[in-house]
């Protein structure tokens, strides 16, 4: 791929601005040589202004979503690109949430210009789990877990039964629960259902990748080869036990 072609899908601008930026010397290598659009060194070994290029694609992060922000660029106010570099948003193939988070919503997003990867994620057969951190309006009172794990909950609006959903009391108002799906607002309304009201929704885990304590809200990095391939774990170690 050509110097220019390469920063432009990288988000650093148009070609014709790349252009530009690298005729006034803006890109270099790690030696500080200025680079003519005709030379492509190996992606690490080029400089813009001075610092490193962003990940070539395929590039797959995780972000630790904050209240208030939606997950789509189409939704008025804040959302989750304006927590990342603005150059992110313009990258060829664009940057894609893998599901979303409401907007009240907190927690674990992945982000990834790689479609399969995202639509294996996603996929409803791929069995690939959720766990949300639940904190609650009321106490509560013991039948949740079951009617949630019944599989035969069907939500206000809907005709389709929810799939079995595991229930973990943490305190008297506080529960993780695991899905195996994604429906529009899916927590929040199996609690409604149970009687009780959600006050804060966190996504702490996607398969085996866990959210990180130490990764403050608004903060994302890039997930490597094998972080990618822990997604799927938590997959293959609850399909063995439920065939068990």
């Amino acid at each position: 791929m050509k110097l220019v072609k390469l920063l432009a899908n990288l988000g650093y601008g148009s070609r014709k601005e790349v252009q530009r930026l690298i005729r006034a010397g803006a890109v270099t290598d790690a030696t500080g040589r200025s680079l003519s659009e005709n030379e492509v060194p190996p992606h690490d070994q080029i400089r813009f202004r001075g610092e490193e290029l962003d990940p070539p694609a395929p590039l797959v992060i995780m972000l630790n979503k904050p209240d208030g922000y939606t997950c789509s660029t189409e939704d008025p106010g804040d959302t989750i690109y304006d927590l990342l570099p603005p150059r992110f948003a313009l990258r060829n193939p664009g940057l894609n949430p893998v599901g979303r988070l409401d907007k009240d919503t907190t927690g674990l997003i992945l982000m990834t210009d790689d479609g399969k990867l995202l639509h294996k994620i996603i996929h409803p057969k791929s069995g690939c789990l959720k766990v949300y951190q639940v904190q609650l309006d009321r106490p509560l009172e013991g039948h949740e877990g079951e009617l949630f794990s019944s599989g035969t909950l069907v939500l206000n609006s809907e005709t389709r039964p929810l799939l079995p959903a595991k229930l973990q009391v943490l305190g008297e108002k506080e529960a993780l629960v695991t899905l195996h799906e994604g429906r529009y607002h899916q927590v929040r309304r199996m609690f409604a259902a149970a009687g009780n009201h959600v006050l804060s929704l966190k996504r702490i885990s996607i398969g085996g990748l866990r959210l990180p304590t130490d990764l403050e809200e608004g903060e994302w990095f890039e997930l490597d080869a094998d972080a990618q391939k822990s997604i799927f774990s938590e997959m293959i170690e609850d399909s063995a036990e439920s065939s068990a």
